[in-house]
């Protein structure tokens, strides 16, 4: 009898850890004060509800990264919103540069960090987007961020390693004669969208 009760009540709480975690949401923090962020609060309401919004706040990785067919909008929303103080692509002006393997706060070596950045804002003149962007639109400008690396990937901790093994530092002389093209023609689609 006492070691039905205890399977049971094992069996119990085993099955409560995994609805937890299933359901569990990252915590986003402010880059600068660590302060928990309101994402649910301050970001619009469109472009919330896309498969890759939802697995990225599961998971904190960005799903879109290296998908071509989300790079062209995650370009467009660059130049609107980002290279007037990080660079045409990304080589740095105002702001640091976005396209080499350092980074002014390490965190933003993950999607996430690089998320909380964007969103939160951080020093100097890096105000919070977080009320700008749609949620699915800035992960496709940080897919966008993450493809125009230049350096070695061996620091690139946002990709896999099959995502390694296929990396191309970015050349822009590329991209604009035959990649955009190609990739304007790709769908922006992650399994189980």
């Amino acid at each position: 009898m006492k070691f039905t009760v205890a399977a049971a009540g094992l069996t119990f709480c085993a099955l409560a850890g995994l609805v937890t975690s299933a359901g569990a949401q990252e915590v986003f923090r402010n880059t600068v004060t660590g302060e928990a962020l309101d994402v649910e609060g301050q970001a619009p309401k469109e472009g919330r509800d896309t498969p890759a919004v939802k697995q990225f706040m599961q998971t904190g990785v960005d799903p879109y990264v290296e998908v071509a067919g989300c790079l062209p909008k995650g370009e467009e929303i660059y130049l609107e919103s980002c290279s007037g103080c990080h660079g045409h692509i990304g080589e740095g002006k105002v702001g640091p540069g976005l396209n080499d393997s350092y980074w002014t706060y390490p965190k933003n070596t993950t999607d996430k960090g690089l998320f909380e950045t964007i969103f939160g804002g951080a020093n100097g003149m890096m105000g919070p987007h977080g009320q700008d962007l749609e949620l699915d639109n800035m992960l496709k400008l940080i897919a966008w961020i993450r493809h125009i690396q230049k350096d070695d990937v061996a620091d690139a901790d946002w990709l896999s390693d099959e995502q390694k093994k296929n990396f191309k530092p970015f050349d822009i002389k590329a991209w604009e004669a035959t990649g955009k093209a190609a990739a304007e023609k790709a769908q922006c689609k992650i399994s189980g969208n």
